[in-house]
């Protein structure tokens, strides 16, 4: 017998796509695989438009959906979803936030999900809305696998504006490589074997820790810190822009600017000096900090988590 597993992904850069087709290659003799990416009705373009890129930022946080392109699976019962995603402004993409928030999403009731993610550094709160969304679909999300940019933090902002903006992935004589890894890209086929011993035992409640097992997921506790103190702050300022209008309003233009130069501050400027104070955090919230680790590298969902 063989299992069929759907994969529902967005990726712009194929770089999830590589990701996903990894995790999986050990696992195609046993497997009937199909793949659905999920379409926007107004595409995204790739390399991005500097203005564009952060006129997504409101919606984003917001989990603002639109329009995508209908999708029609082979079948109506799976052994296993994939759901490959990745964030945008510390949230879930539009597309992906769009794909949850429609119809498509009922194929989701009652199946097992796995999702996986393909990111710079941060991905915690996505994670946190993704899981609160699987549970509002009535989903039964048992593993979730995190694959990000092993850079400094100031090194991989600078390759992925290259990425985003210039559409060059490769290395320079000044600036690595963009994105995750190639040999973490390559080493993802270790997850195949755990992934069918599930299928096979039907041992779906132990699924995560065997991901874990096999370092699934690694979370530093200073990206909390980060992470805590920058959503808080793009929570405020994508109201304050949305105050104006929609996407692609003219009339909140200026406010996305205000955004995009306040942003690059706090990258290149107060970054460093937060780093500093989540590593004070760190010393004196060691347990508190530790508890959330273990939190956000599993599946529980808690409101408010940040």
């Amino acid at each position: 017998m063989k299992y069929h597993i759907l994969v529902l992904y967005f990726s712009q850069t194929g770089q999830l796509r590589d990701i996903i087709d990894r995790v999986l290659l050990e696992m195609g003799a046993q497997c009937v695989i199909e793949f659905k990416q999920i379409e926007p009705e107004k595409p995204f373009s790739f390399p991005w438009n500097a203005y564009d890129f952060f006129d997504c930022m409101p919606e984003s946080v917001q989990l603002i959906p639109e329009p995508i392109h209908p999708i029609h699976t082979d079948r109506e019962d799976y052994d296993l979803v994939i759901l490959g995603w990745q964030p945008w402004f510390l949230s879930p993409s539009i597309p992906i936030t769009s794909f949850l928030k429609s119809s498509y999403a009922n194929i989701l009731k009652g199946k097992r999900v796995l999702t996986i993610c393909g990111s710079r550094n941060m991905w915690l709160n996505a994670h946190e809305q993704i899981k609160n969304q699987l549970q509002q679909l009535e989903a039964k999300h048992y593993g979730h696998l995190v694959f990000f940019d092993r850079n400094s933090n100031l090194t991989s902002v600078l390759t992925v504006i290259r990425w985003t903006f210039k559409g060059r992935k490769e290395a320079s004589s000044w600036l690595p490589e963009a994105g995750v890894q190639k040999n973490d890209i390559a080493a993802a086929s270790r997850f195949g074997q755990p992934i069918l011993d599930i299928l096979q035992s039907g041992q779906w409640d132990i699924m995560q820790k065997k991901l874990l097992d096999q370092q699934g997921i690694e979370l530093k506790p200073g990206l909390i810190v980060l992470e805590k103190r920058a959503i808080k702050n793009f929570r405020k300022f994508s109201m304050f822009i949305l105050e104006r209008g929609q996407r692609g309003d003219l009339s909140r233009k200026s406010r996305v600017f205000l955004f995009k130069r306040l942003l690059l501050v706090g990258v290149f400027i107060l970054s460093p000096v937060s780093q500093l104070i989540g590593k004070l955090q760190l010393v004196l919230n060691h347990r508190k900090l530790e508890e959330e680790v273990e939190y956000f590298k599993n599946l529980r969902y808690r409101e408010n988590a940040l």
